[in-house]
């Protein structure tokens, strides 16, 4: 049940001594009373819906009424010019004079009241008495963003949330996300958890359909036991309300271009280039200056083009549209909202094979069998329909990088120009010419739960829950060869040859996956108020099994390229294979909450978890937590000495959770199939080889956490605060010991839990909030800070201090020390040098002094491509009928290693060639031209390479309008809202060539995008 109703009907069984049983029922009149009034009326909330059970009570008398099931109530023998006071749980009270007429009182939902609720694992609680650090976002903050992929809207509004969105591609668009940094060598994702249960889908879900979302960070996850090491992610879905039947609709149109693409040389640059690169190898120019003018000056684009590759392969604008449609409402008895929704979602290529479709359905209801028996019915569907072509977007966009300015992309005719290499023209491969790739995933999720009240103890109920989830994905490859054009050498009229790339005939790649999962879910729940004492506790049991299967099937020699189907292919090479897998968990929990007074605060959750991915014997394991928190503004010394601060106080917890997400039956001897086989007479008969060496010992990862916060209100609660100091040690780390064991040995070693990380940090949160007359407006602020640190790595005993893992970050990369370039050949001579060093190369720095550059000169640098420190700063604004609202969102402490792969072998971006040094341009920034691989400041990973990835983006903007509600009346309709709203519009940041957020290597990935959108929202 809703907290709201539950005080709802717990105020009305204290007024029960003072109403009549009927809640419209008339005073007794005295005859002397008869000059007084009798009051009508009826309560509705903002959307014209009736009010049942609205408490009407004269003001400073116990006299009054309570609304019947339409709203209407009746009060006689009232004075006039009395006061009214209409009161309703999680509604603001309205007071209003009567005059003898009929009274329309219209009460708003009270925002204080809705956000005093915090959803954690298994429950809700009141933030006023939570003690875990939990941090809650409402769906309508999500909805601001033109996001479709929800986990690229969380970064910067919640405090504790640490994400890297690396591609913007269709349908592969989300943000990578941790919970307070990373904690562990292995798999560092938080599980998410939708509707009481563990759920893939999270980034594909309709935000129009999420209530919150809330972050549990420290001790609060421990109630998910050996999977909540990660922290974990809730989300809430919306339900039904009472009243009268709810319509909204909404449509939002997107116009989508890439956040940055890198800006590379023109013809007449990289011309010289090459020629410069030609005689740093001692070999002769390949351009005349004339040649090199005529790439320049256009004057014959046949021979001397100056080709922008990425304006012939990357449309101006791309678009992306969403529907959305819900109904709610209810009765007394039954509620219920259902949503249908739809989006499309284009590539940035021009004829763009790439796109992304989706649609998705939800209806969840809830029932009032009787007083004792409540039901709630849950059903979701999704289709997830991915569309790209044959190359993957590295291998477009790597052939965009390569694109040499000097060759065509498109004939001055229109047929596309020769191939980079194998093919690969991104003109054409980003399209449908060269065939498809299909991948459509099918996706249904269904819950029933059913709650019992046990009628002969008071505060005593039991739940029962059963969760179905099952997914279709058939994926479909179709390759077939593709023309391109290349220039008659030997003829005089432009003449151009035809011919066939990539593969020599059709090939098609089918493959059929589906997954079922179940979830069996028993409580026994007690929750009770004896005076000022509160206790709340759950026991409960849970059971999951996950099963799965996949087949694949393989055809080429095709008589046309215009059937894909299998039955089509030939028979020779022809290949098919299939497998399964089979999971199950088991687990005992439970949990206590209690508090005196609403200021002592104590929580405990325990979970006894078992899961297969360990042997029998140690599959189950216990994960306690625990914490507790002092409200001291609610003291009277307190009270009576502090009045600027309202609100204050102090919590602390520690948790011990798990991390069982590891690769299964590692305690097993395992074997599989090895390409070749055995002959037995004239048959090939497949062999089996041993996988792994088995480990019986292994067991989950296990993380010690321990949190201390505090909140505030300060100035009448206009400004609050809100802090948190974790430490997390984790311990258990599945590693193998083979970094200390010598190469020679040829051993190879199982993993052990051995591997110690420590994670530290801090949050906060500043918020302040206030009203100047018809102007509302809101400031919050967020700033996390996580690192982690390597407490025990198996490292060769012989590893140099400053390059070993042990006291550095996760991942943390070992590079050469770049400290500048040589600007002259004294400066090579009077230096420590690898040998061939010249001038415009770039410096190594001697670590150990040995006076020769080699390995041992390599440093462990302590920062990776993941960001220690994230910033949010989120401002909104109401008036009168226009709303505003912008989130600022920054990150610092990541670098990326970005180095392109140019030379000969392909183009540079201008920026890194445009003061490069030459002998005219001793002192430029950037080192000489090279080729690819050939300079040893290019083949050997260094500093200079390594990008400072600091930022700060604009990433939302949401204006809206909303059409008065007397003009809503009029037409019909209850609200109507026009908006704009954009998504990663500014970024500030040093990287310049590429997004700061791109990922390692050599800049070929599909870029983030910018969204402007326009949309709107009407409700019937």
């Amino acid at each position: 049940m809703v907290p709201r109703y539950v005080k709802a009907i717990a105020l009305l069984c204290l007024l029960g001594s003072v109403l009549q049983p009927q809640s419209t029922r008339a005073l007794p009149i005295s005859p002397w009373q008869q000059v007084n009034l009798t009051i009508r009326g009826k309560v509705k909330d903002i959307n014209g819906n009736p009010l049942p059970g609205v408490t009407v009570l004269v003001k400073d008398t116990k006299r009054g009424a309570t609304t019947d099931e339409k709203g209407n109530f009746s009060i006689n023998d009232v004075k006039k010019e009395s006061v009214l006071v209409f009161q309703f749980i999680g509604y603001d009270p309205v007071e209003q004079v009567v005059d003898g007429k009929p009274l329309s009182i219209v009460l708003k939902e009270s925002q204080k009241t809705l956000d005093e609720y915090v959803v954690v694992g298994y429950g809700t609680q009141k933030k006023v008495t939570k003690t875990g650090a939990v941090s809650m976002v409402k769906g309508s903050e999500l909805q601001q963003s033109p996001n479709v992929n929800i986990s690229n809207s969380l970064v910067g509004r919640i405090p504790g949330i640490i994400a890297v969105n690396q591609s913007g591609e269709p349908g592969y668009d989300g943000s990578r996300i941790f919970i307070r940094g990373r904690s562990t060598l292995g798999n560092s994702n938080p599980l998410v958890v939708i509707d009481g249960f563990p759920r893939d889908g999270f980034e594909r879900m309709n935000p129009n359909d999420i209530e919150s979302v809330s972050i549990l960070k420290d001790a609060a996850a421990a109630i998910y036991g050996s999977r909540a090491a990660n922290g974990v992610i809730l989300v809430t879905t919306k339900r039904g309300k009472g009243g009268k039947p709810s319509v909204s609709y909404g449509y939002n149109q997107s116009f989508v271009t890439p956040t940055r693409l890198p800006k590379m040389a023109d013809a007449p640059t990289y011309a010289q280039i090459v020629n410069e690169i030609l005689t740093y190898g001692g070999d002769a120019p390949r351009y005349t200056d004339e040649q090199i003018k005529k790439f320049g000056d256009g004057s014959d684009p046949w021979l001397y083009p100056n080709t922008n590759w990425y304006d012939a392969t990357i449309k101006k604008v791309s678009l992306q549209n969403r529907h959305d449609l819900s109904l709610s409402g209810g009765t007394e008895k039954m509620s219920y909202y259902v949503s249908l929704g739809s989006l499309f979602q284009d590539g940035i290529y021009k004829n763009s094979a790439t796109n992304y479709k989706q649609q998705n359905v939800r209806a969840n209801l809830d029932a009032v069998v009787n007083e004792y028996i409540r039901l709630r019915f849950d059903l979701a569907g999704r289709l997830e329909d991915r569309n790209f072509p044959p190359r993957s977007a590295g291998s477009i966009f790597r052939a965009l990088m390569r694109g040499r300015p000097t060759e065509n992309a498109i004939w001055p005719t229109g047929e596309p120009g020769p191939d980079i290499e194998y093919g690969d023209n991104p003109v054409v491969t980003g399209t449908n010419a060269i065939g498809y790739t299909s991948d459509k995933n099918y996706v249904v999720n269904g819950t029933f739960v059913a709650v019992v009240n046990i009628p002969w103890v008071q505060g005593l109920f039991v739940d029962g829950s059963f969760a179905y989830d099952q997914n279709f994905q058939f994926g479909k490859t179709f390759v077939k060869p593709w023309t391109l054009y290349t220039l008659d050498p030997n003829s005089t009229n432009h003449a151009l040859i035809p011919g066939s790339r990539g593969v020599s005939a059709p090939e098609l790649t089918e493959n059929f996956n589906t997954g079922r999962s179940s979830t069996v879910n028993l409580k026994l729940n007690y929750t009770r108020t004896f005076g000022k004492h509160y206790v709340s506790a759950f026991a409960a049991f849970e059971q999951n099994s996950l099963r799965g299967d996949n087949f694949g099937a393989y055809r080429r020699f095709f008589v046309s390229d215009k059937l894909d189907q299998l039955s089509a292919g030939g028979d020779k090479q022809k290949d098919n294979n299939g497998s399964a897998f089979e999971y199950a968990r088991r687990n005992y929990f439970g949990r206590i909450s209690y508090n005196y007074k609403e200021t002592y605060l104590f929580d405990f959750n325990g979970r006894y978890d078992g899961t297969q991915n360990f042997p029998e014997g140690r599959r189950m394991g216990f994960f306690p937590g625990a914490s507790a928190g002092w409200v001291l503004s609610n003291e009277n010394f307190w009270k009576e000495n502090i009045h600027a601060m309202s609100y204050f106080k102090i919590r602390g917890s520690w948790g011990q959770m798990g991390n069982d997400n590891v690769p299964p039956f590692q305690y097993l001897t395992t074997y599989g199939f090895a390409g070749g086989g055995v002959m037995f007479g004239s048959d090939l008969n497949k062999s089996i080889y041993q996988i792994r060496t088995p480990n019986p010992y292994i067991t989950w990862e296990v993380a010690n956490n321990y949190n201390i916060g505090l909140e505030t209100k300060l100035f009448k609660d206009k400004l609050s605060i809100e802090g948190e100091y974790f430490y997390s040690k984790r311990s258990n780390i599945l590693i193998p010991r083979n970094a200390a064991i010598p190469d020679f040995t040829g051993l190879t070693l199982p993993d052990e839990n051995i591997g110690i990380v420590s994670n530290k940090g801090f949050e906060m949160v500043l918020s302040h909030k206030n009203d100047i007359k018809k102007f509302h407006y809101e400031i919050i602020g967020t700033v996390t800070r996580a690192k982690n640190k390597i407490l025990y790595w198996a490292e060769s005993p012989n590893v140099p201090a400053w390059q070993q893992y042990t006291g550095g970050q996760i991942e943390a990369p070992l590079y050469y020390k770049a400290v500048g370039i040589y600007h002259t050949q004294d400066e090579v001579d009077k230096s420590v040098h690898l040998s061939g060093a010249r001038p415009g190369d770039v410096i190594f720095a001697d670590i150990n002094n040995d006076k020769k550059i080699d390995d041992l000169d390599r440093i462990r640098v302590d920062k990776t491509q993941y960001p220690t420190m994230i910033y949010g700063l989120t401002m909104t604004a109401k008036y009168a009928n226009f709303d505003f609202t912008m989130l600022w969102q920054a990150a610092t402490g990541a670098s990326q290693y970005i180095r392109t792969e140019s030379g000969l072998i392909g183009n540079f971006p201008e920026a890194i060639v445009k003061d490069r040094w030459t002998a005219q341009n001793p002192n430029g920034s950037w080192p000489r031209a090279y080729d690819r691989d050939r300079e040893y400041w290019v083949n050997r990973q260094n500093t200079f390479w390594y990008w400072n990835t600091n930022y700060a983006r604009l990433k939302t903007l949401d204006f809206g309008y909303n059409v008065p509600g007397a003009l809503c009346k009029r037409i019909g309709i209850q609200n109507f809202r026009v908006y704009f709203t954009g998504q990663n519009l500014l970024t500030i940041d040093n990287v310049k060539i590429f997004d700061p957020e791109a990922p390692q290597g050599s800049g070929q990935y599909y870029p983030q995008t910018k969204i402007y959108n326009v949309g709107l929202n009407v409700t019937f």
